[in-house]
């Protein structure tokens, strides 16, 4: 945000306070639309509102902590009772370019008419009772009565409630602005009644402009690198960018060096974390301990270290996708020429995979007791794990190498932490799949007899009886009618005694939905067209085709186990397992819904 208006003018800052320092933060809070930054959305929509008299009884502003709810709200109120001493301005306006009779009064939060309640201390239902009986009377001398509820997810239900009827037919002379930075747990009978706007995080470039026109005006020599810094850490939030810039100022005591700044948050050198990724991309182990305790040495946090690598981790991998990030003014030289260069070498595997450990090793150290330690373990598996092969990789060296005529391995993704692997097996050669996107009935209509003639295929005279040879038939003719749950239900709780076609002798598993019987021979008396017996019998009956399936499942798994090419990778890739073993032509086994696993459906 900008410097706020004076007395006379916009574009100066106010003078200092008698009672001593005022933070920045204050001395330059926003007084007008016109030093609002990095929120043009909300400013193009309340500016149209004014002009064509378009005002709501209501707003309600959200967003995190620091981008200017509270002073919008401020803004907001002085545009409605902006005028001016001769009465040149006759209605709210977004024009404010000398402050008006009102303003001063409402900057300071001691107008009359302006009411400022912080909802996290006023939040009973007393509360909200004294604003619905004051809203009644007209203002004293401004245009209107504003009240600004800062913080307005804290009130109660009933406190809520009681607003509800004023808020929704409010008399001409009130309007509400309300701040939060939990819009979800405002009742949606309150935001209904609400035009709404999202204050979004400024960007980093936008807050090191800011940040560099007030270290002008406080003729302080700030280095960009030191601004771009306390934007980063600022994460979208002006204030806190201001309260950091505050306190670098003071650390510095004279120029604001990116290294004081460093030292102030308890940084590392961005300069040394890409040189530790290096390290780490090359497999050398040793330089990037070494580095990593060197940064250890002069009061670098591990966990912070590794959120650091992380975060370029990320960065290098955007550029290598997008790479317009890189003129993001906010990283310095060396992030953006080094970054470029880690783009075009590495491959989005590699950086993945990085990305994933450095994920999970920051969890680790922030629990570790010994965080040096913890941090120096994940390095470790990092280095090691950049030059390893990827599974697809081993299998096809392996299969140069004598392993002709081998199972086939489809190699999974790295395991967690140290270049683990999970390899699925598949014991005949791959199988073919159309594309994808492509028709299913396209398929089937391929593998159609082309000479077949088609009089006979279109002929209208009655169609055969459905005939259903076996159990195995029967399953699959349940499937064709989309019925899942009676499918289900004969896979996984029915042990077939004896079948015929038009006669099913059952043995149920207690698991078996009730009524399943009953329900089957309704069912199949109406698909087929003739009546069908479906009895429950005392014999033990085969085991069902859930079980048969895991009986197969299991020796095929026994099988692959004891191929010389599947003990090899899992000998290259300790830790690692068979997950899922699939023949040419069979189904994936199905889960507890019926449908095949997300893995096994997106297999090729």
């Amino acid at each position: 945000m900008s410097e706020p208006d004076s007395q006379t003018g916009a574009g100066s800052a106010p003078a200092e306070p008698a009672g001593g320092y005022r933070v920045l933060a204050r001395k330059y809070r926003p007084a007008s639309f016109d030093d609002l930054i990095g929120q043009e959305a909300m400013v193009r929509t309340v500016s149209n509102a004014f002009e064509t008299g378009r005002i709501p009884q209501a707003w309600i502003l959200t967003g995190v902590r620091g981008v200017g709810k509270t002073t919008t709200a401020r803004i907001l109120a002085r545009a409605l009772n902006y005028e001016l001493p001769d009465g040149a301005v006759k209605g709210p306006t977004i024009h404010m370019p000398v402050m008006g009779i009102h303003d001063q009064a409402i900057i300071d939060s001691r107008h009359i008419d302006v009411l400022e309640m912080d909802a996290a201390s006023h939040n009973g239902v007393d509360d909200v009772r004294q604003i619905n009986d004051a809203a009644r009377y007209a203002p004293v001398s401004a245009r209107y009565k504003v009240y600004i509820l800062d913080e307005v997810h804290m009130l109660s239900t009933a406190a809520f409630n009681a607003l509800l009827k004023t808020l929704e037919e409010p008399p001409p002379h009130v309007k509400f602005i309300f701040a939060t930075t939990e819009i979800r747990k405002v009742p949606v009978t309150v935001l209904s009644r609400c035009q709404r706007f999202d204050l979004r995080r400024v960007d980093a470039d936008v807050l090191v402009a800011h940040l560099a026109g007030i270290a002008a005006k406080e003729n302080i020599e700030a280095e960009p690198g030191a601004l771009a810094l306390i934007a980063r850490a600022a994460e979208g939030s002006v204030r806190d960018s201001l309260s950091l810039f505050d306190q670098a100022i003071a650390h510095a005591a004279g120029a604001v060096r990116a290294e004081d700044v460093r030292q102030m948050l308890g940084l590392a050198d961005r300069v040394r974390i890409v040189d530790l990724f290096e390290a780490l991309m090359k497999g050398d182990i040793a330089a990037a301990l070494t580095e990593l305790r060197a940064q250890y040495d002069i009061g670098a946090d591990p966990a912070v270290v590794l959120g650091d690598l992380a975060e370029f981790t990320h960065f290098v991998t955007r550029m290598k996708v997008v790479p317009s990030v890189g003129d993001d003014a906010s990283l310095s030289e060396a992030e953006r020429v080094r970054g470029r260069d880690f783009a075009t070498q590495l491959s989005l595997r590699v950086l993945s995979r990085t990305w994933q450990m450095l994920l999970k090793g920051v969890g680790e150290v922030q629990a570790s007791g010994r965080p040096l330690a913890a941090a120096e373990m994940v390095l470790v598996r990092i280095a090691y794990s950049a030059d390893l092969p990827t599974p697809d990789e081993v299998v096809r060296s392996l299969s140069d190498n004598g392993g002709a005529g081998a199972t086939p391995v489809r190699g999974g993704g790295g395991g967690s932490g140290g270049g683990g692997a999970s390899a699925t097996a598949q014991s005949f050669a791959p199988r073919f799949d159309a594309p994808r996107g492509a028709p299913r009935a396209q398929s089937a209509a391929a593998a159609m007899p082309s000479g077949e003639p088609v009089a006979r295929r279109d002929l209208p005279e009655a169609q055969p009886a459905v005939v259903i040879k076996s159990f195995p038939d029967l399953i699959a003719f349940v499937g064709d009618k989309r019925d899942i749950n009676t499918k289900m239900a004969l896979e996984r709780d029915v042990r077939l005694v004896r079948f015929e076609d038009g006669k099913l002798e059952l043995a149920l598993l207690p698991s078996a939905p009730k009524g399943l019987t009953n329900e089957l021979q309704r069912k199949l008396s109406a698909w087929t067209g003739r009546i069908w017996m479906v009895v429950i019998s005392k014999e033990q009956g085969a085991p069902t085709l859930r079980e048969q399936a895991n009986d197969r499942q299991a020796e095929l798994r026994n099988e692959v186990m004891q191929d010389p090419l599947v003990q090899a990778v899992l000998k290259r890739f300790p830790g690692a397992k068979v997950a899922e073993i699939t023949q040419q032509g069979e189904e994936p086994p199905l889960d507890d819904s019926g449908l095949p696993p997300p893995d096994m459906e997106e297999e090729d």
